[in-house]
């Protein structure tokens, strides 16, 4: 039996299954393969609960954890509204093939809207054909205003 739900980022269960399942994801090549660093690992749960807009969507199946979005709450200056953003989502290895991330998809949908959001947004790395096959699936697209000036590319500049 599978279950998608709102995780409550105060519950030790909830906390356990969102360090477990991210650290899975983050040891996985499609998240660096390095797992979460102990500090990560010590702050993580009390750094999610400080920051307002801060939502985690869990799946689990036959009382496992299975699957998770963590997402943040961002703003829309030309909509003028909230948006979502899909920070990280992962279906764990075992579980993989029933759905799941569809269903967290459509959970996390649900949630945007009852936040007002205007639109969800995501990233994915160019090689995981998957998940693009996925979220073109679930009705996402690539990011453009004009298709003239091409997509968006997402890029980043570390401060550490």
């Amino acid at each position: 039996m599978e279950q998608i739900l709102i995780a409550d980022l105060a519950s030790p269960a909830h906390g356990e299954a969102i360090l477990q399942l991210l650290d899975e994801y983050a040891s996985g090549d499609m998240g660096g393969a390095a797992g979460l660093s102990p500090f990560a690992k010590a702050n993580l749960l009390p750094e999610l609960r400080r920051r307002v807009g801060a939502h985690a969507v869990l799946a689990f199946a036959d009382a496992l954890p299975a699957g998770l979005a963590i997402c943040f709450e961002g703003f829309s200056t030309f909509r003028c509204k909230p948006l979502l953003n899909v920070h990280d989502l992962v279906v764990s290895s075992r579980f993989r093939g029933r759905g799941i991330g569809r269903r967290l998809l459509a959970r996390t949908a649900e949630l945007a809207a009852g936040l007002g959001c205007c639109k969800i947004t995501l990233e994915v790395l160019e090689g995981n054909a998957n998940a693009q096959r996925l979220y073109a699936d679930c009705g996402y697209a690539p990011y453009q205003l004009d298709p003239r000036m091409g997509r968006a590319i997402f890029w980043q500049k570390w401060m550490e």
